[in-house]
Order: C-alpha cells, then structure tokens, then sequence
C-alpha cells in the first residue's frame, strides 16, 4: 500500500515503515504528526484517487529528527558600479517516518 501526499507545495510518494524528509514541520522529535493531503491511495489494484484530496483519508508520521539543507549561495553583481553582494540561506527540513496509511 502506498499514497501520494502533499507537504510544503510538494508531492512525496510513501509506504508504511519508509523515511521522508520534508520542508520544516511543528513539533519535537518523536512527537505524531499527521499529513492530511492525500491525492491518491493504492492498495493493489484497487486505487482511490481524489478531486483534489481522497475524503477521511490520511497518512500518520513519527518525527525523527530536524535539520537543515544544503547552503544556497546568491550573488548579486550590477557591473560598472563595484557594487556585490553574496548572501546565502539553509532551509529547514524534517524527517518524518511513516507510521500508517488510513482510507
């Protein structure tokens, strides 16, 4: 069994027992989190897609830990005028286990 869910504008594909990182989410490690849009839920061949989301469906997660992504430099550059500037961000991200799918 698996779902596609949506967390922070993305699309992840999960299975009970798999780890996924994901954008920032509330909450300590190993508090229970639950990740309500769900697209689609497949179990076999049986296949509940939703219009946008499959109704009493969700998807329940364990945090595991915190952490932050890789470093993205920007550099700006207006030539002739000497003028630079280098900034750079880390996003937040969680990983989640995946505890249980329920339809």
């Amino acid at each position: 069994m698996y779902a596609i869910v949506q967390s922070g504008g993305k699309q992840y594909r999960v299975e009970r027992g798999g780890l996924l990182t994901v954008d920032r989410l509330e909450g300590e490690a190993g508090a229970t989190v639950a990740l309500g849009d769900v697209l689609l839920v497949a179990d076999g061949d049986q296949v509940k897609a939703g219009v946008p989301f499959v109704s009493g469906a969700k998807v329940n997660a364990q945090i595991v830990a915190h952490g932050r992504g890789d470093k993205v430099v920007v550099f700006r550059y207006k030539n002739k005028t000497r003028s630079r500037r280098t900034t750079g961000q880390r996003r937040g991200l969680t990983t989640v286990k995946i505890t249980g799918i329920e339809v």
